[in-house]
């Protein structure tokens, strides 16, 4: 198999009450063959670009609609992800540019390297240093999943978010970790069973070629193009920690 994708329900057990969190959701996500970590930056931020532009082509009653009684300049944001490329920005770099706003910003968590990034440093990135989606990539290996590839400086792996104005994460992806002792050795470190994991390892237990993928959640993709503020908003029957219906 070489390029394949899904298209589903995805389940998380989070307790998050956001207005960009639901515990289950719609996820498009593609893994591709062959592919290093510039492939996957670059397939995310055509992929979304795709979507935004198929929007306008073929949308625009719906848009325009949500242009008058949703957001007022919907169209003119969407126009301008499509003006320009992607800003693309290292983890690190990223957090020196947000402790460099940090006295102005008035953020409610301190920045730090090694932080996860919330919901408005990556809204801040996005809407007020880029004033554009902004993809950031090798984050600390302690804050993301064991099977993404270990960077040569052992404190970073291949990972990479594509972030969008108003709403932050769009899309999370890396290049997978393709060696197999590599790959237990992080399995260890993060305290996890070995055992549990045969299936996953065995896949490299003779081989396997540098691949990547990513996963786009669809609900917030609606966001994106409709202006849509709450996530519960975009889907008939919504749900999320203590409300499950239907």
């Amino acid at each position: 198999m070489s390029d394949v994708y899904t298209f589903g329900p995805t389940f998380r057990a989070e307790n998050s009450h956001t207005s960009r969190h639901l515990a289950e959701f719609w996820m498009v996500e593609p893994e591709i063959a062959f592919a290093t970590l510039e492939d996957n930056m670059n397939v995310a931020e055509a992929y979304v670009r795709f979507c935004v532009q198929w929007v306008l082509e073929n949308c625009r009653a719906d848009i325009a609609w949500f242009a008058r009684n949703q957001e007022e300049g919907l169209i003119e944001r969407l126009k301008n992800i499509l003006a320009e490329p992607f800003a693309r920005v290292s983890y690190t770099e990223a957090i020196e540019m947000l402790q460099e706003e940090e006295k102005n910003a008035n953020f409610k968590e301190k920045v730090y390297w090694g932080m996860d990034l919330g919901s408005e440093q990556e809204r801040y990135l996005t809407e007020k240093i880029f004033k554009k989606p902004c993809i950031v990539f090798n984050y600390p290996k302690e804050i993301k999943a064991f099977y993404m590839k270990l960077n040569e400086d052992g404190k970073t792996v291949r990972a990479m978010d594509v972030l969008v104005p108003k709403i932050g994460e769009l899309v999370g992806g890396s290049q997978r970790e393709d060696d197999r002792e590599r790959l237990d050795a992080m399995i260890e470190e993060k305290r996890l069973d070995l055992k549990a994991y045969w299936w996953y390892r065995e896949l490299r237990e003779y081989g396997t070629m540098p691949h990547a993928g990513f996963g786009l959640g669809f609900e917030r993709l609606v966001m994106l193009v409709t202006g849509i503020e709450n996530i519960r908003d975009t889907i008939p029957y919504p749900r999320y920690p203590g409300h499950a219906e239907f």
